[in-house]
């Protein structure tokens, strides 16, 4: 969609239904001076929208306020941040969906002028609301699996122009009455003081709150970098035009002179407008009214339910909810999946809900949360990014940023305090969610981040990760490549090579003159730097002594925190594993990389990779991270091996495919192949396999000190291939 099509979505979800449900509720609060109200909340929703543009404009993608904390944050925040926003979008489809069916009934009885009887009865009741509000669910749902965005904006032309017919009707009407009326009827603006007005303000935030769809849209947006920020602008625009004259008009001449607001909407404070409408229109204005509540709450059905299906797509092609839900229609586009199930958990909440009120607060909670942490956000992504010119950029930084926080962060606390029983639906939705999450979501999940941050390092820089990994080098012949591995394993601009070499000081040795063990470790260190410029990376070095080599690089993995350890060998046999690898390997609290290189290989020239796997072994994010990094070094051709003896039945290895699927779905974007072979030779096949390969890339599994990490089918395969090899294991 372009300008106006989004346009169209942001003011479908704010204009109507808020101010409707609302007017009263802020009149009641603080009188006349529910205009101020309104005001003031415009402007903290205006510093809301720019936070949110320059978001949106930064990582324009479908999810809103997920795919920022995905990308500020990470995968477990953004998880709770996407289901939060889920939750309240589909929340406020339920509530305006029974909305639509409420002003619905009304003009049926004021179309029949039934004021009793078995059918007047018979359309107030429950069932007659909840059979309108499911069939237009049931509507929507159709139109946003046939079509992108629905196509449904004639809701949103139509109330928008009742509303202005609306505002110059009253505008006529003033005109009529004699001078100083405007002063008279808004004579105290504040007879509740401060106290009132703030009270009105946290009531009447969440009718402003809807241009924050635009960005959960974002992916469906023409040139999203300039189109999101105009509407976004546009949409709070149009709403705060419509509500700021109709709340001074509503008092100033909607009521009898002398009358005041406050007494009228306490009385009856969801028909405030109405009653306004027919003071100065008479039963005209009351249908113009209900129209304009039926087209609202259509439109904003439409906006919530279209927000809350793009959340759902988003987190179901990042493995944060099902896979299912992150599928498009092959022809059409559209997310069907994620729209079916997010109209069917509105169906159940139709049907559900006991306590709209209750639930209409949970969604203002939610969405003031979610504001607060798009300013905290902006703020990070700012600071962290080394770029931003491309992007909207929010004006007066840091202060917008920092007052938005603050502000919603107090309205936060005020819903939580006069409406405790939405602060607690919404933490046990979180809890909730939270228990599915590590349950159900949480493996897949972490692996596809762990490949998107590797193929995407700004996702680390973003998140304010400096990794670092050390890479030991003793031998010259292998410096090369255990450099080049070890800045493929680091994420560029953020991720940083420590290159350590260990010095064994002499028995016997004269402090006046340096050792020659420390002479040749200075040359070695000089000659891994020379090459490593000139391939144009930029290690750090390190210099140690220490009696035992593996002793110290245990040290400083441990002191300088490393996140992996890279070692390096020419040759991969029993005595190496069990002298001098398998006791450190269980207790450096790091991933770890065993490189066994032939003479001149080089990670550069890698075009074909083979990775065996076998099932759940606990380095499924490491392996996913290494293989990112390799798609970001443009190698496109990786093959997903998994060997099943020759007893195993036909479904087993079906079951043995979709489980390499259900694990690596990250990498599956790049095309990578999945090879399922059928052998009781484990090694020797993997061998014939790796036969035309550059690089072998092997899991090993760390189970304690005393347990052995290098298995005999590794080392079997060690000796049967001549490629390279990297063994991988996360940290203990």
């Amino acid at each position: 969609m372009g300008f106006w099509g989004a346009t169209g979505i942001g003011v479908g979800a704010i204009v109507g239904g808020g101010i409707l449900a609302l007017a009263g509720v802020a009149y009641s609060a603080t009188g006349p001076g529910a205009v101020l109200a309104f005001g003031i909340n415009g402007i903290i929703a205006l510093m809301t929208a720019l936070s949110f543009a320059e978001l949106a404009t930064r990582f324009p993608q479908s999810g809103g306020p997920y795919t920022f904390a995905k990308k500020v944050y990470s995968v477990e925040a953004a998880f709770l941040l996407g289901w939060i926003v889920w939750f309240a979008s589909l929340v406020a489809a339920a509530l305006y969906a029974i909305g639509f069916g409420e002003f619905f009934i009304l003009i049926l009885l004021e179309t029949a002028q039934m004021r009793g009887g078995t059918l007047a009865a018979a359309l107030q009741g429950q069932t007659a609301t909840n059979s309108l509000a499911l069939l237009a669910l049931v509507g929507y749902t159709i139109l946003l699996v046939r079509r992108t965005g629905g196509g449904a904006q004639w809701a949103t032309i139509g109330k928008t122009v009742v509303f202005l017919v609306l505002i110059a009707a009253g505008i006529f009407a003033l005109t009529k009455r004699p001078d100083g009326t405007v002063a008279m009827q808004m004579r105290p603006l504040l007879p509740h003081g401060l106290p009132g007005l703030f009270q009105a303000m946290g009531f009447t935030f969440i009718a402003l709150q809807g241009f924050g769809v635009i960005g959960a849209i974002a992916g469906e947006v023409r040139n999203p970098r300039r189109t999101i920020p105009r509407a976004m602008f546009a949409s709070l625009g149009i709403a705060l035009l419509i509500y700021l004259p109709l709340l001074i008009l509503i008092p100033v001449v909607g009521i009898e002179p002398g009358t005041r607001i406050e007494d009228v909407s306490q009385a009856a404070p969801e028909s405030v407008v109405a009653t306004a409408a027919r003071g100065f229109m008479g039963p005209t204005g009351t249908w113009l009214v209900l129209v304009a509540g039926v087209l609202a709450m259509l439109s904003a059905l439409h906006a919530n339910l279209l927000a809350a299906s793009q959340v759902a797509l988003a987190m179901g092609r990042d493995r944060t909810l099902p896979a299912l839900l992150g599928t498009t229609h092959e022809r059409r586009g559209t997310p069907v999946q994620a729209v079916i199930i997010s109209s069917a958990i509105v169906l159940l909440l139709v049907l559900a809900i006991p306590d709209v009120a209750v639930a209409g607060a949970a969604a203002s909670l939610i969405f003031l949360i979610v504001f607060t942490l798009v300013h905290v956000m902006a703020w990070l992504s700012r600071r962290r990014s080394s770029s931003g010119k491309e992007f909207f950029q929010t004006p007066f930084y840091p202060v917008i940023p920092i007052l938005g926080s603050v502000f919603c962060v107090a309205l936060t606390l005020f819903q939580g305090r006069a409406v405790p029983i939405a602060g607690q639906l919404t933490i046990v939705w979180i809890g909730i969610g939270g228990i599915l999450y590590l349950v159900l979501f949480a493996s897949r999940a972490r692996i596809r981040d762990a490949a998107m941050e590797a193929v995407d390092p700004e996702i680390a820089q973003l998140r304010g990760k400096s990794p670092l990994v050390l890479v030991p080098v003793s031998n010259p012949a292998n410096a090369a490549c255990m450099v080049e591995v070890g800045s493929a394993l680091a994420p560029p601009r953020v991720g940083r090579v420590l290159l350590l070499s260990v010095v064994t000081p002499p028995v016997d040795w004269d402090r006046k003159q340096a050792p020659p063990q420390l002479i040749n470790a200075q040359n070695l260190m000089r000659e891994v730097l020379d090459i490593s410029f000139q391939a144009g990376l930029r290690p750090d070095a390190l210099t140690t002594l220490a009696e035992d080599p593996w002793t110290a690089i245990e040290r400083v993995a441990r002191r300088h925190r490393c996140e992996s350890l890279l070692l390096g060998f020419s040759q991969l046999d029993e005595q190496v594993v069990s002298q001098q690898l398998e006791g450190m390997l269980g207790r450096v609290p790091s991933d770890i990389a065993v490189l066994r290189s032939p003479p001149g290989w080089r990670f550069s020239s890698v075009r074909r990779v083979l990775v065996p796997i076998g099932g759940r072994s606990g380095h499924e994010q490491l392996r996913s991270r290494l293989v990112g990094s390799l798609l970001r070094s443009g190698v496109r051709d990786i093959t997903f091996l998994r060997i099943l003896p020759h007893n195993v039945p036909e479904r087993v290895r079906d079951t043995a495919v979709d489980d390499v699927r259900h694990f690596f779905e990250g990498e599956m974007e790049a095309d990578c192949r999945i090879l399922v072979l059928r052998d009781d030779d484990v090694a020797g096949t993997v061998a014939r396999e790796a036969e035309s390969c550059d690089l072998l890339i092997l899991g090993l599994q760390r189970h304690g000190r005393n347990r052995k990490v290098f298995g005999s089918v590794t080392l079997e395969i060690a000796r049967q291939t001549s490629c390279a090899i990297l063994m991988i294991s996360s940290r203990g």
